[in-house]
């Protein structure tokens, strides 16, 4: 199959115009005018823009379901909205629950990776995000079951998973954090999260292994001149990437531009999505055990507390673009900065020969047109408002 005539964001993540051919579920090739036989398929893309397929990595629910749910028929939901939204690929997030809640999600998730839907994004890996968090930041995660880092429970985890947790994310200022972080980066990604880590504090735990920042700004001490935290450090330090939900809720939009500008090809953007999105609001939905009430688009528990998102990479996209982030930019950040962040980016995340061939098509107002995401050697073409 050959895509035509599109402008399309090159590896370099330039905007040109041109061709791709592709086969087996791969890019094959891309240029100009590319060459082929008259039986060859050839969708015309001319007028529409052509970007990598989204790939969110903490994305705890949507369309009513949760990674929580641990049943396969959950994800396949997720699946179908995220790919709706352009999401090719997501990491299914855990939360601070109960063990035998962490073991069914990851085994659901291990199921819809070995085995993927047929309408739907796919599975990279598994994000878990707690339950080794500080009391003192645990925001809206469940504070029955915080537990000090334990890295025999985790590597438990891990195996039960079939080593598909790609992201572990803990609170590294607490007793056992060291060694913890030492241990586990030899088997995924690890992510400083719901922390009091002063500035001296994070650095220590970028030094044992940390590379990654969940959801900067939120569920951590703020920036101050005097006390620069968790995210001084991460804007200073060259070895750590930062996620930010980019829904104008958690983050005010001017400081979004200045993170984007600080951090460049270090930001990448998340969901931190909820059941609750994509559904009505008013309604009272279930996170981790909790209340979460909907209200403007702001997810919150009983106390205020704000609570994840009803956002989504795309909509994401879109606002970063209004708010004065080159659209280069902040499709990168949700496509091959997160691929990065969890070892996948030889394979997923950018237009580029040997890659997966996940595209999301925009039109002139980057609305979403037309999705392709490959599922082995098949590349399907899911239209959206055409």
């Amino acid at each position: 199959m050959f895509i035509i005539n599109a402008k399309y964001l090159n590896q370099d993540f330039q905007l040109v115009q041109g061709d791709m051919e592709i086969d087996g579920g791969k890019i094959i090739r891309t240029g100009p005018s590319l060459s082929r036989k008259e039986e060859d398929i050839a969708v015309d893309c001319q007028g529409y823009t052509i970007v990598p397929g989204f790939i969110d990595v903490h994305v705890h629910g949507c369309a009513g379901a949760d990674a929580g749910d641990g049943t396969r028929e959950a994800l396949e939901d997720m699946a179908r909205f995220l790919l709706s939204h352009g999401v090719t690929s997501f990491c299914p997030t855990t939360a601070t629950v109960a063990s035998d809640t962490i073991k069914a999600a990851l085994l659901a998730a291990k199921d819809l990776h070995d085995h993927p839907s047929e309408d739907g994004a796919k599975v990279a890996g598994v994000n878990m995000e707690g339950p080794f968090f500080s009391r003192e930041r645990k925001g809206a995660q469940n504070e029955e079951f915080l537990l000090a880092p334990d890295f025999a429970l985790f590597q438990e985890w891990y195996q039960l998973s079939g080593g598909l947790v790609r992201l572990i994310d803990l609170a590294t200022e607490q007793p056992g954090g060291e060694d913890f972080v030492k241990r586990a980066k030899e088997l995924c990604t690890v992510s400083i999260a719901h922390t009091t880590a002063s500035y001296e504090e994070a650095k220590n735990a970028f030094d044992w292994g940390v590379t990654h920042v969940t959801h900067l700004f939120n569920a951590m001490n703020g920036l101050h001149h005097r006390k620069p935290g968790v995210v001084g450090a991460a804007l200073e330090d060259q070895r750590v990437r930062a996620e930010l939900i980019c829904d104008g809720e958690h983050i005010h939009p001017a400081v979004l531009k200045i993170a984007f500008q600080l951090l460049g090809d270090r930001a990448l953007i998340v969901s931190d999505s909820l059941r609750a999105n994509g559904m009505p609001e008013g309604a009272a939905y279930e996170m981790g055990g909790q209340t979460v009430h909907i209200t403007g688009g702001k997810c919150t528990l009983p106390d205020g507390t704000i609570a994840g998102s009803v956002s989504n990479l795309h909509q994401e996209v879109k606002n970063l673009v209004s708010w004065g982030v080159p659209f280069e930019q902040a499709v990168k950040s949700a496509s091959l900065i997160p691929a990065r962040a969890i070892g996948l980016d030889g394979e997923l995340g950018s237009i580029a020969p040997g890659k997966a061939a996940d595209l999301v098509m925009l039109d002139e107002n980057l609305d979403i047109a037309s999705v392709w995401v490959s599922k082995g050697a098949n590349t399907q073409m899911v239209s959206f408002g055409q």
